[in-house]
């Protein structure tokens, strides 16, 4: 059922994805502001994504989290997400670990906190160094996200670029929600540094190589090709989840209670004029349509 004020470009607000999702043999899913909260799981968005399985769907978790993907099915289990709600993980650190290896760094300066990403610096193979021994910088977060923010490493950065070294984001999330609070992510640090001319490799949504991986692991499942066109993007970002799903041609389902909650959301409702506001900008990219929370 569509939403009757809807302005017209607007992508029209449903209040059950059953019918949509039925046209699909896979989704490609965010987790974090889709599946669950940062603190625990969103009830109605993991029946859906169970309801899709047992009626033959494949469901991959895409996620910008910058940990393996082993790290990111222990903090699944934490929020109370039911294994059966999903068929395969591809992460944003596993993207660029998998990186790290190919370019053949053994030496790196690390961003982000060493407790809350242990997962990330113990499989990777290279060993970390300060700026001034490191191959690249490798960031999964800010060092503290409760106090820095991202202006506070430009003179880290700027020393950096003088020596003209890669960046590997382990996670292009600008924010994350969790539990109704936006803290900064590495893609935030990533972004100035791409903006003073630094080389950047983004791993993870909504680069290619997320959604290649992501393609990879439903025909693994599966067992066979899947076309472009059977395959729905579900996250709650323009600039990841829907920007990612635009540049490798496929359908994607907004989910607008995640970080864009206080743009388009009010007193709990979708609103149809600001949703129309956010993707009318310039440059915004298209849906298929929007729920507040996602629901079969």
């Amino acid at each position: 059922m569509l939403h009757p004020d809807l302005p017209a470009g607007a992508p029209p607000i449903l209040q059950n994805a059953g019918a949509l999702l039925s046209r699909y043999d896979a989704v490609f899913c965010d987790v974090w502001g889709v599946v669950h909260n940062g603190l625990t799981a969103y009830t109605d968005a993991c029946d859906a994504l169970r309801t899709f399985r047992k009626a033959g769907g494949t469901v991959v978790l895409l996620t910008n989290a910058p940990v393996p993907e082993h790290r990111v099915e222990t903090m699944l289990e934490m929020r109370h997400v039911p294994r059966d709600a999903w068929d395969a993980i591809v992460s944003s650190g596993a993207i660029a670990l998998e990186h790290m290896i190919g370019q053949g760094f053994t030496s790196v300066y690390g961003i982000g906190p060493r407790d809350r990403d242990a997962a990330f610096f113990d499989k990777a193979a290279a060993k970390l160094v300060p700026l001034g021994e490191a191959q690249a910088i490798v960031a999964t977060g800010l060092d503290d996200d409760r106090s820095e923010v991202a202006e506070d490493y430009r003179p880290l950065l700027e020393d950096a670029l003088k020596r003209r070294l890669p960046f590997v984001c382990a996670n292009p999330d600008l924010v994350v929600d969790v539990g109704g609070t936006l803290y900064l992510c590495a893609g935030a640090i990533a972004d100035i540094y791409q903006h003073m001319g630094g080389e950047v490799f983004w791993a993870g949504k909504p680069h290619s190589s997320a959604y290649i991986t992501a393609l990879a692991a439903v025909e693994r499942v599966r067992g066979s090709a899947v076309s472009h066109k059977r395959v729905l993007v579900i996250g709650d970002a323009l600039r990841t989840d829907l920007e990612g799903a635009r540049r490798f041609g496929l359908d994607a389902l907004f989910i607008a209670g995640g970080i864009h909650r206080d743009d388009v959301v009010e007193n709990g409702r979708l609103e149809p004029e600001k949703l129309q506001a956010l993707f009318s900008a310039p440059g915004a990219p298209g849906a298929l349509g929007a729920m507040t929370q996602l629901a079969w």
